[in-house]
C-alpha cells in the first residue's frame, strides 16, 4: 500500500523540525587506536589484524598518541572545552563486527565537550551546538552475500572483515537544532559540509564519505509549535552530503504523514534509501543502559597537559570559512559569485589555480565553466574531472602568451580532460597553436578578399566592420587558428584601409 505523503511546505508550516547529527570519522593515523596494525584502506580481507584488534585473551590495548591528539585538535577547531581528565569506557553490544564483543569509547566524561560550529544558509549563521567529540575504535565490516540487496535479508550467508576494527574513530555529537523550520534540510547539509572542511583543513582525515571515512547518523523529530519536542528517530550511515538534506527532509515528511493519521513516532534506526530517498525501519534505539558501559580496566585515564594543549590550538589552521572570507575579499567577488563557487564546489581548486601562476577570474573562468559543464554532463565531482589546478594555470599562461585562443584552448582542455598530457605536449602534437606568422596567414586573407569582392569594397568605402566577415572567413580556413587580430590588420593593410 502507498502512502501519499503531503507536500514539504505545508508540512513545515504547521510543525517544527528539531534535528540533531551524530558524525563518525575515522583518524588518518598510520596505525589502529589500540594496537600497532596499520590502517590503509582496501586490503585484503582479514590481512591487517591482531590478537589486540581480534580482542584474543591476554591481549591488551596501549592509546595511540596521535588519536589523542587529532582528537583534542578537531575540538579546539569546534570551540570545544578540553577535558583535564578523562576516562575510556567499555560499551557492550553485540555484533558480528564487534571481536570483543564490547567497543572501547568514552561514556560520561568525553576528551572534548561543549562547542560549536557556524555555518552559513540562505545569507544567514546558524550556530550548531557541538555537545561532545570523543574518540573511540571502529568496528568491522560484516558483508550480506547472495541476496538482491546488499542486506541480510535475503542473504545465503554473511562475512566479516576485521580489517577496519580498531581504526580511531572520533564521534562528534551536535546538541538539538530547533528553530530552523523549512530551513533544517539544508542546515543539516551546510553542518556536515563545514565539519567536513575543518577536519580536512586540519589534516586529521581523508573524510571520503564514499569510503567510509565521514559517515552521518541523522536525527530528526516532530512538534507542533509550542508543545515539547517530538520522538526522534535515527537514520544511519548517510554517505552522501546530498543524502544527509535529502535524509531529513524525507522523515520530516514520513514523521508529518504518521502524525497525521493520528500515530505514534517510535524512537529507532532507520535504513536512507538512495533510490529513492526514503528511510525504512532498522531497530528500536537502545539507550545508555543497555550498553552496561564502566570504565575500561585496562587503560590508563587521559590528563592532556594544559601546555600541551595550548600549543595544539596555537598551531590551529585558519579555518575554513574565514578563510573562505579572506580568499572571497582577494579575488574581488560578490556574496553571489563566491556562493557560485561554494556551490561547484571550486574553493580550493581556484586557489590552487591562482598559486600555480593564474589570475582569479581566469581560474574561475575555466573551473566554473568548461569544467563545470563537463563535470555535471558525466556526474563527476569537479576535482575528480581530470584536470589540475597546475594544468589549467598552464593552459591559460598559453592563452595569455597568444599561443592559444579560447576556442582553441578548450580543445586542449578535451586532450587534458582525456588524459592526453599537459596542455603544451597537447597543443603541439595535435598542432593547435595560433598562426601569427603574417608570411603564413597572408595567402588565406588575399583567398578570402578575392572570394568577397563585396564585403572587401565595403571596407575600402569606409565601412571597417565589415573586416569582421572576413575575419571569420580566415578563421574557418585556418581552422581557428589564426590570430584574430593579426588576420584583421593584414585585411586592413591589403585593402589600403586605416584600422
Amino acid at each position: 500500500m502507498t502512502t501519499t505523503l503531503p507536500a514539504y511546505d505545508e508540512v513545515v508550516a504547521r510543525y517544527e523540525p528539531v534535528i540533531g547529527l551524530e558524525t563518525h570519522v575515522e583518524l588518518g593515523t598510520n596505525t589502529k587506536m589500540f594496537c600497532g596494525c596499520p590502517t590503509d584502506f582496501g586490503g585484503e580481507p582479514n590481512t591487517r589484524v591482531c590478537p589486540v584488534c581480534l580482542g584474543l585473551p591476554g591481549s591488551l590495548p596501549v592509546a595511540n598518541r596521535a588519536a589523542i591528539e587529532a582528537t583534542i585538535r578537531i575540538g579546539l577547531a569546534l570551540n570545544c572545552s578540553i577535558a583535564q581528565w578523562c576516562r575510556f569506557a567499555r560499551k557492550n553490544y553485540f555484533y558480528p563486527d564487534m571481536p570483543k564483543d564490547f567497543q572501547i569509547s568514552q561514556y560520561d566524561e568525553p576528551l572534548c565537550s561543549d562547542g560549536y560550529l557556524d555555518v552559513e544558509v540562505d545569507g544567514e549563521l546558524v550556530r550548531i551546538g557541538i555537545e561532545r567529540v570523543h574518540l573511540e575504535e571502529d568496528t568491522g565490516k560484516t558483508l550480506h552475500v547472495g541476496g538482491a540487496t546488499g542486506r541480510i535479508h535475503g542473504a545465503t550467508e554473511s562475512l566479516v572483515d576485521y580489517n577496519r576494527a580498531g581504526i580511531p574513530l572520533v564521534e562528534i555529537v551536535t546538541k538539538p537544532v530547533p528553530g530552523t523550520g523549512a530551513l533544517a534540510p539544508e542546515v543539516a547539509k551546510a553542518y556536515v559540509t563545514e565539519l567536513r572542511d575543518v577536519l580536512r583543513s586540519l589534516g586529521v582525515s581523508d573524510v571520503r564519505m564514499e569510503e567510509g571515512s565521514l559517515r552521518c547518523d541523522v536525527n530528526t523529530s516532530l512538534n507542533l509549535p509550542g508543545q515539547e519536542w517530538g520522538t526522534r528517530t535515527e537514520t544511519k550511515n548517510v554517505n552522501s552530503l546530498r543524502s544527509v538534506e535529502r535524509a531529513v527532509r524525507s522523515e520530516i515528511l514520513r514523521q508529518a504523514s504518521v502524525l497525521d493519521a493520528g500515530g505514534r513516532i517510535t524512537q529507532e534506526t532507520r535504513h536512507f534509501h538512495e533510490d529513492t530517498g526514503d528511510t525504512t525501519p532498522g531497530r528500536s534505539k537502545e539507550t545508555a543502559t543497555d550498553y552496561r558501559y564502566f570504565p575500561e580496566p585496562d587503560l590508563v585515564p587521559l590528563a592532556p597537559d594544559t601546555a600541551w594543549v595550548a600549543e595544539l590550538k596555537a598551531a590551529l589552521p585558519e579555518l575554513p570559512r574565514l578563510h573562505r572570507r579572506r580568499l572571497q575579499e582577494q579575488w574581488g567577488l560578490s556574496d553571489l559569485d563566491m556562493q557560485s563557487v561554494l556551490n561547484a564546489g571550486a574553493v580550493e581548486l581556484i586557489e590552487a589555480t591562482v598559486a600555480a601562476g593564474t589570475t582569479p577570474a581566469a581560474a574561475r573562468k575555466w573551473w566554473l565553466g568548461e569544467l563545470s559543464r563537463r563535470a555535471n554532463e558525466t556526474g563527476t565531482e569537479l576535482a575528480d574531472i581530470g584536470a589540475t589546478p597546475a594544468q589549467v594555470a598552464e593552459l591559460q599562461g598559453l592563452v595569455d602568451a597568444g599561443k592559444l585562443n579560447d576556442k582553441l584552448a578548450r580543445t586542449v582542455l578535451e586532450g587534458v580532460v582525456a588524459g592526453e598530457g599537459s596542455p603544451t605536449e597537447i597543443m603541439t602534437n595535435r598542432g593547435l597553436e595560433v598562426v601569427s606568422d603574417t608570411g603564413a596567414l597572408t595567402a588565406a586573407v588575399d583567398e578570402a578578399i578575392a572570394a568577397n569582392p563585396g564585403i572587401a569594397d565595403k571596407i575600402r568605402s569606409g565601412k571597417v566592420a565589415a573586416a569582421g566577415a572576413l575575419v571569420g572567413a580566415v578563421m574557418k580556413a585556418t581552422r581557428g587558428q589564426a590570430d584574430a587580430k593579426t588576420v584583421r590588420d593584414l585585411v586592413l593593410e591589403r585593402l589600403g584601409v586605416q584600422g
